[in-house]
């Protein structure tokens, strides 16, 4: 009887050991994988005013990397194969009234300041996508937005289980690491200047360090001073 508690609690022992080996590492990289991420929140949250002021950053960041999703085609795609690229994550469906109003902000931002570092993920959630998402593409001229689509709305539960998602719309930033900066629920002026200031400090970098590519252009000082002068007007 002895020998047996004995070699119970040896197993119980050794179960927890061999855990801790697994868990810690899985834990450390992790929190390595968005080591990077922290100072991009700080640089941003000075930009976080006026339009997207609903931009909330406590909680963040998280890594979303291995979220995955379709694309127009069909093909699965991931967060992942964004890398390098900061993306602002938008989950929609064609049913909803708030996210159809501001489809054409979120593709006058892709307009404006899409590329090879920022992109625009606008994620529709219709159970008959990609052909409801398609169709109001169409109807209503959104060019620059590309299309994706989640029938199962796997993203969404996915993101409510983190937070991050309560309703539609839900939109959150993502850096060029995969990890979440900041989200908001409801709609917002997607396309305003403060949005625009924000991807360009992203794009630069964002670490809140100066170097050389945080060499203000014409147009990016001009965004700041307009910025700068609604936040001196007083209501």
């Amino acid at each position: 009887m002895y020998l047996s508690s004995i070699f119970k609690v040896w197993q119980i022992c050794l179960v927890t050991f061999v855990s801790l080996l697994i868990l810690v590492p899985s834990m450390a990289f992790a929190q390595g994988s968005c080591s990077a991420s922290k100072a991009r929140i700080s640089a941003i949250e000075p930009l976080i005013a006026g339009p997207i002021a609903g931009l909330q950053t406590e909680g963040h960041p998280v890594d979303l990397s291995g979220f995955t999703f379709k694309r127009g085609d069909g093909a699965e795609i991931q967060l992942a194969d964004f890398g390098g690229k900061t993306v602002l994550l938008n989950i929609w469906a064609t049913w909803c009234a708030p996210c159809r109003e501001e489809m054409p902000d979120l593709d006058a931002l892709q307009s404006a300041v899409g590329g090879d570092g920022f992109e625009v993920v606008a994620v529709s959630m219709d159970r008959k996508a990609p052909s409801k998402p398609k169709a109001f593409f169409e109807e209503t001229g959104i060019r620059d937005l590309s299309l994706y689509y989640d029938e199962k709305m796997a993203l969404f539960n996915g993101l409510r289980a983190k937070g991050m998602a309560f309703g539609m719309p839900s939109t959150v930033l993502i850096d060029a690491d995969g990890c979440s900066l900041a989200h908001m629920a409801g709609p917002a002026r997607w396309a305003a200047d403060e949005m625009k200031a924000l991807v360009e400090k992203l794009k630069d970098g964002g670490s809140g360090q100066a170097s050389n590519s945080d060499c203000a252009t014409p147009g990016q000082i001009n965004l700041l001073k307009r910025i700068d002068a609604r936040k001196s007007v007083k209501p």
